[in-house]
């Protein structure tokens, strides 16, 4: 397995690992519609595109030569924090190290920024427990994870370098 910058061919696969992701995490938290809703909307191709071109960003993602087994973005808000929006893993590729792969390589690509930052749905214990093991801290919550108004708790979690 290995990590390489995300190229427009790999977004539908992309995108369908994002679903099969969410699916598996979130339907019993929010349902299976609207985790549909959520996939749809965060998840479509235009917006996976716009997160590609975006400046000042890293999209990755982690290939074995047959299978994207898992997806991170990252992107530098400040010269001071790089905001970790998406790492997620198929759930077939869960445990393996993937996970740990792409997050090293997200810091790595911001290595001068000292703050990375980013949210997790609490009852997401496995992702909280993940990022807990790789030195990053509750430090507050949102009501609205990933958009303005999403209307989705999290907590916010951080690791100073």
């Amino acid at each position: 397995m290995w990590v390489r910058t995300a190229a427009k061919k790999d977004l539908v696969i992309i995108q369908g690992l994002l679903a099969e992701t969410w699916h598996a995490t979130y339907d019993n938290i929010y349902g299976r519609d609207r985790v549909s809703e959520i996939t749809r909307g965060w998840h479509s191709l235009d917006a996976l595109e716009k997160q590609l071109n975006a400046p000042k960003s890293e999209f990755l993602v982690a290939d074995d030569g047959k299978t994207i087994a898992g997806m991170a973005y990252g992107r530098q808000i400040s010269d001071n924090e790089v905001k970790l929006a998406q790492l997620y893993v198929s759930p077939d590729f869960q445990g393996r190290g993937v996970g740990a792969l792409l997050l090293d390589e997200i810091e790595e690509s911001f290595f001068e920024v000292p703050i990375v930052r980013l949210e997790v749905e609490e009852k997401n214990t496995g992702a909280v427990a993940f990022y807990s093991k790789h030195g990053f801290a509750q430090t507050g919550t949102t009501d609205n994870c990933g958009k303005h108004d999403s209307g989705i708790a999290a907590i916010v979690m951080q690791k100073s370098r």
